[in-house]
């Protein structure tokens, strides 16, 4: 079979670079790179280069608390309230909490009506209070609404429960245990893989992370006088700082890593991660779209790509009339997490069933959709490994 890869290499709109592992329980199966991480210097891409994993950093932001979760930390059901220090609730529904449940499935009633990449000294107390953060439509619980503000929450009801710095919770969490070089906002990556760091692009210019294999001068959105001190730092004041629904940069080899994990339920080289509860839990939908694309909708498809949806993780294939949730096209039930900023386009996917999984991720990808579903075309033939 032709590599997908080496397709799209042929194409006359290809993307920078891209590149596909698969995987199974016991290790990688196959490798592909191809297209250079850094065009200027004319670096080519390796299959071991972090690169800004754009949304599916949310799943492995949901693994850290899972982990919390399991020594009884944090409690999946329980008010947020309780952790953060202020009673979060949306002012049209002030009678109903919101739980780590409700953040991570995007069913909190949270929207992302403002810029949800605040600066390094915001008060996410203050920026919660304002009304347009809030969906008075839907009560809690109701409705799917994708919200990248979700996280800053969660990361701030972490960094409440344990004392540490997001950043450093994921680092001792799950990097760590899991002996991956990788890392949020470039802060606790090691030298040798922020002088790897692949440059995105988004048609033909440059878009983000062209550091010349340098860490940037401030790796977090400064403060709003320009400064960025992180010593400053307090739990649970500002969420958002590390970036939690976005700024994992991890390599493709790595994101096989966290597929392989989940694939054999919790454990990675016989080092126990997650417990296989935790991994149950992952692969549950906790919520599902109804069909309806009218009034009486519980949930926003984004054209059909998001049928059904998880803690933290996205499941394809639905078999719902309007659904186009199979880059696969295959009608393989499959869970995991797709990415999409700046140019790069990225998935995650594993299929319990046949015991395997694929990680990709292209940047510069053309915006030529998809044929088959909701994807763009890149992104179908990153995950079926064929022609486009």
């Amino acid at each position: 079979m032709i590599s997908a890869l080496l397709l799209l290499a042929a194409s006359v709109h290809q993307p920078v670079a891209a590149a596909r592992v698969t995987f199974d329980r016991r290790g990688e199966r196959t490798v592909h790179v191809s297209g250079l991480a850094d065009v200027a210097a004319a670096r080519t891409l390796r299959a071991d280069d972090p690169v800004r994993i754009a949304s599916i950093s949310k799943l492995v932001s949901a693994i850290a608390v899972l982990r919390l979760v399991e020594q009884h930390r944090l409690d999946l059901d329980a008010d947020v309230s309780t952790w953060l220090g202020y009673k979060l609730r949306n002012p049209a529904f002030a009678d109903r909490p919101i739980t780590l449940r409700l953040l991570l499935s995007h069913r909190s009633s949270l929207t992302d009506g403002i810029d949800y990449v605040l600066p390094l000294d915001a008060d996410l107390r203050s920026v919660l209070a304002d009304p347009k953060v809030w969906d008075t439509a839907h009560p809690p619980g109701t409705y799917f609404r994708y919200t990248n503000l979700n996280f800053p929450v969660i990361a701030a009801v972490m960094e409440r429960a344990t004392g540490e710095r997001f950043d450093q919770v994921m680092q001792r969490l799950v990097f760590t245990p899991m002996k991956l070089d990788a890392c949020y906002n470039l802060v606790t990556c090691s030298d040798d893989a922020v002088r790897q760091v692949v440059v995105q692009y988004r048609s033909g210019s440059v878009t983000r992370d062209d550091y010349h294999g340098a860490r940037p001068t401030c790796p977090v959105a400064p403060a709003r006088d320009g400064s960025c001190d992180l010593s400053l730092w307090r739990a649970g004041k500002n969420g958002a700082t590390f970036a939690p629904q976005s700024g994992l940069y991890i390599s493709a080899r790595g994101l096989a890593r966290i597929g392989r994990m989940l694939l054999d339920n919790g454990r990675i080289d016989g080092v126990r991660i997650l417990s296989r509860r935790s991994v149950d839990l992952l692969e549950t939908p906790q919520w599902t779209w109804n069909g309806d694309s009218g009034v009486g909708s519980n949930g926003d498809t984004w054209h059909g790509q998001m049928c059904r949806y998880g803690l933290a993780v996205a499941f394809l294939a639905t078999p719902v009339a309007g659904c186009r949730d199979d880059p696969f096209g295959d009608g393989k039930p499959r869970w995991g997490h797709l990415g999409d900023a700046y140019g790069l386009k990225s998935g995650l996917w594993i299929d319990p069933q046949h015991g395997n999984g694929v990680a990709y991720f292209a940047t510069d990808v053309p915006a030529d959709p998809g044929t088959r579903s909701a994807y763009s075309r890149t992104e179908e033939a990153l995950a079926q490994g064929v022609a486009p």
